[in-house]
């Protein structure tokens, strides 16, 4: 089958219309790659499921949609011995405790945060977005 003549001629130098992937590309290169993220916490810790959820908002908002949360039960002295437990709850991103600080701990003890509203048993999402946009 042929072309008449002029039929790809008239194609040339008219704007195609396209998707917007310059937009799908710029979010893509603000998320971080895929890292592994680690929620430890203790039993009956009152503020690990709100933790949790504000950390895989944040994770969703910041990261690749293949990342994935993990939640780690601390169950010991000797498991929280082993890990930078720093308290209940406590973030990892890559082994590595997202709000760092000098209270490493073996004690099933809750953890406090310095929050814009002042102390409380849990970073806000904007502090969890902002310290994994940070995180190298």
């Amino acid at each position: 089958m042929g072309y008449a003549a002029g039929d790809c001629g008239d194609r040339i130098g008219k704007e195609v219309p396209r998707r917007s992937f310059d937009s799908d590309l710029d979010a893509l290169q603000r998320k971080k790659p895929m890292a592994t993220i680690e929620l430890l916490h203790i039993a009956d810790c009152p503020n690990s499921e709100e933790t949790l959820h504000r950390l895989q908002r944040a994770v969703a908002n910041t990261m690749f949609s293949n990342t994935s949360v993990t939640s780690t039960l601390i169950d010991s002295a000797e498991t929280a011995a082993r890990l930078p437990f720093a308290g209940s709850p406590t973030i990892l991103v890559n082994g590595v405790d997202l709000f760092p600080t000098d209270g490493r701990t073996s004690d099933l003890a809750c953890r406090i945060y310095l929050t814009p509203n002042g102390m409380a048993g849990s970073p806000t999402q904007q502090q969890i977005e902002a310290a994994l946009a940070a995180h190298g």
